[in-house]
């Protein structure tokens, strides 16, 4: 498999699939594959929503691309709820998460730069953290795998360790500008900041004139049961980038912020072709129907509990392979003491798809509807694939790539 025409910055698992339905993925011959890798946190209503299916369609017989020249109804609309719904006043569309973020970064300097202070460009991030591709955003990620070989690393990010608001405080500086962090590291290894420190941040940044700027690319709507996962502290941020599961599968993301946090994003000073297209608008607002319908939130919240609560007694079970079981809602990670490789390699083997990260941890991010007899069926398939491990008839394969870097 494979073709030698692409970039080889994959390392692919030897799989293809042809069609999806739901919490499940069908390859050409028929086998079936339970998905709790879900595009990596983006397919959060599953594979071919009939919804979203209908949304995407009926507008790609009507129009797909005018560019921001014109007022595309579907923005208006989608801004309008996502305004409603969240702490944000303003929206900027995107095409992805990586450009969410790099709105989000600009819109923070740009505060300071029309507030007559210049030099506030500097943004304290954390250590593990992952923001995207571009090269401001590894920059922020700070992590030396995605920066080397790419000349000299942006400028104007300090790093501190995941969770040391005494080293936050520290690194605060007449030049700093902003705080940027994920609420729940994804990439990292589903590393939650504690609800404490989310707050602390809060105080921190009100205290010293700073934005608190919060990529919830991967754990934001719904992931965690809440519509962002920074609700669940109580605060509210000053910038917010979202992305994956908003388009449900279609490519987009968005930043959000406040009037106050906006006010230099004034005509001409940031811009795109393809962001807020009428396709990617379409589907949004469709994604929107149902993850904002009436208990969907709290379904999820169930959910995961159910998850989480048998992966604990699985780690109970295999505590020779279980570390330690991590996340919110259907955010979950299995921190493994063996390779997650190994485990990875047992589980597809079971037919039954994860995704890995840091720290040695396999992600479960399934769809948000996933049903209660498919978490159980997923249970059921970690269970047997943790006793080939025991047994010693599992192998390992190479880690699935992409992660966050696909958003």
């Amino acid at each position: 498999m494979g073709s030698p025409a692409l970039y080889e910055t994959y390392a692919r698992l030897p799989l293809a699939f042809e069609r999806g339905e739901g919490s499940w993925l069908i390859t050409a011959d028929g086998t079936r594959y339970l998905d709790f890798a879900a595009g990596i946190a983006v397919n959060v209503l599953g594979h071919a929503h009939p919804h979203l299916v209908a949304a995407l369609v009926g507008q790609a017989g009507r129009l797909w691309h005018v560019s921001n020249l014109y007022e595309i109804p579907g923005q208006q609309k989608l801004g309008e709820r996502l305004a409603q719904n969240t702490f944000a006043d303003r929206v900027f569309f995107t095409n992805s998460g990586a450009e969410a973020l790099e709105c989000a970064i600009k819109t923070a300097r740009r505060y300071h730069f029309v507030n007559g202070a210049e030099n506030r460009t500097r943004i304290i991030t954390f250590e593990g953290a992952f923001h995207g591709r571009t090269l401001a955003t590894i920059a922020a990620g700070g992590q030396k795998k995605y920066l080397e070989g790419f000349g000299p690393a942006v400028e104007g990010f300090d790093q501190v360790p995941f969770g040391d608001m005494e080293a936050v405080e520290k690194a605060i500086t007449p030049d700093t500008a902003a705080i940027l962090v994920e609420p729940v590291q994804g990439e990292g290894g589903i590393r939650r900041l504690s609800l404490g420190a989310m707050r602390k941040l809060r105080e921190l940044c009100d205290r010293h004139g700073l934005l608190l700027v919060l990529d919830e690319v991967q754990s934001g709507v719904g992931r965690t049961g809440k519509l962002l996962a920074h609700e669940w502290s109580g605060i509210e941020p000053d910038i917010a980038a979202i992305a994956k599961g908003i388009g449900g599968g279609f490519p987009m993301g968005a930043c959000l912020a406040t009037e106050e946090a906006a006010k230099g994003m004034t005509p001409g000073v940031h811009g795109t072709t393809f962001g807020g297209n009428p396709m990617a608008m379409a589907v949004g607002n469709a994604v929107l129907d149902i993850i904002l319908e009436e208990g969907f939130l709290e379904e999820v919240a169930r959910k995961g509990l159910l998850l989480k609560q048998g992966l604990a007694a699985l780690a109970d079970e295999f505590p020779d392979i279980v570390e330690e079981i991590r996340g919110e809602g259907l955010m979950l990670g299995i921190r493994c003491k063996i390779p997650n490789a190994v485990l990875q390699g047992a589980l597809r083997e079971e037919k039954f798809l994860c995704a890995p990260a840091g720290e040695n941890v396999l992600r479960l991010l399934p769809p948000l509807n996933v049903s209660d007899e498919e978490v159980n069926e997923a249970l059921g398939r970690i269970r047997t694939a943790m006793q080939a491990v025991t047994t010693g008839s599992a192998e390992e394969i190479l880690p699935a790539a992409g992660e966050k870097s696909q958003a």
